[in-house]
């Protein structure tokens, strides 16, 4: 068995030095976003306080176990998405364990995620949209803040970045000439997007007007600053995009991520095949795209149901 846990120490200290362990190995080894890394261990911890409540060590797991923490995770009427993420946290977990001798079997092995619930997303219409946009353009303003929403939800929407993805821009990546946007997507999958001729002209006033006002000699690279001159964090993005979102007359309360939602709806709305969609979000796989075609097919039968006199 690994030396890291003291196999007499009480099982929240087992599970809080097999965690720790195992995120710092996620960071330094494996080269995970700190995002990535944080949401492990939340993920990993919860488990700990659930099963060490129990006088459940990590020594001795059993899937059983494991499947009923799973379960207590639906009752708490948590979303399927994020049981599978966790599903899939444990399992990586489990791995681990094996992997440095800790256990000699993957109890974790063939450890379920559910399917996803299939909920279509939310997204804006494409007046809506143009709404949004306009009410964030700020051609006029000096105000930092306002120079950063504008260029901001140019991006989600524009270019269907994630709130992540804006977060991470750096000046590098902005290839301004050509309209082009490099950007750093999940697993550190590099992937470059067109930018739109309304993310160019916001991202020329902020850059212009906008940053300097709040760089500082630690800015560094970033793209987008905060307040006090350092990258700005998700949080403050989410918070400010929600906000304005909220004002839309008639709109769902559709959070930053519905931006990127909206953005892919509306290209397949307007002709562009699913590849190409695909590759401008960054999705591994086609069927997490293809939810977006049932979007535009459940509008548009709406549309139908409300115009055609034999609908």
């Amino acid at each position: 068995m690994d030396s890291v846990v003291a196999p007499d120490a009480r099982p929240e200290v087992q599970w809080a030095a097999l965690i720790q362990r195992f995120t710092t190995q996620l960071g330094q080894r494996w080269n995970r976003r700190p995002a990535t890394v944080s949401a492990y261990r939340s993920d990993l911890s919860q488990l700990a306080g659930f099963l060490a409540d129990q006088g459940q060590g990590p020594a001795d797991l059993t899937h059983l176990q494991l499947r009923g923490w799973l379960r207590a995770q639906h009752v708490r009427g948590l979303s399927r998405a994020t049981i599978a993420r966790r599903s899939a946290c444990v399992r990586a977990f489990g791995a681990w364990l094996c992997e440095i001798g800790y256990w000699s079997q993957d109890v974790t092995a063939g450890l379920g995620s559910p399917r996803a619930d299939g909920r279509l997303p939310d997204v804006l219409s494409r007046s809506a949209a143009a709404t949004l946009c306009d009410s964030v353009r700020r051609p006029g303003s000096d105000a930092p803040e306002e120079l950063a929403d504008w260029a901001i939800v140019e991006l989600l929407y524009g270019s269907g970045l994630r709130v992540s993805e804006v977060c991470g821009l750096d000046l590098a990546d902005l290839g301004r000439q050509r309209g082009l946007v490099r950007v750093l997507g999940k697993g550190d999958k590099q992937r470059v997007v067109p930018c739109s001729r309304g993310a160019l002209e916001a991202l020329d006033h902020w850059l212009v007007r906008g940053r300097p006002k709040w760089a500082v000699a630690g800015s560094g690279n970033a793209v987008f600053l905060g307040p006090r001159g350092a990258r700005v964090n998700q949080r403050r993005v989410r918070e400010r995009i929600h906000a304005a979102v909220r004002l839309l007359p008639e709109s769902p309360d559709l959070a930053p991520h519905g931006l990127r939602h909206t953005a892919a709806t509306h290209m397949l709305e307007g002709g562009a095949d699913l590849r190409s969609v695909q590759q401008m979000l960054g999705h591994a796989s086609l069927s997490t795209t293809q939810v977006y075609t049932h979007v535009s097919i459940d509008r548009l039968r709406k549309s139908y149901e409300q115009a055609h006199p034999r609908a």
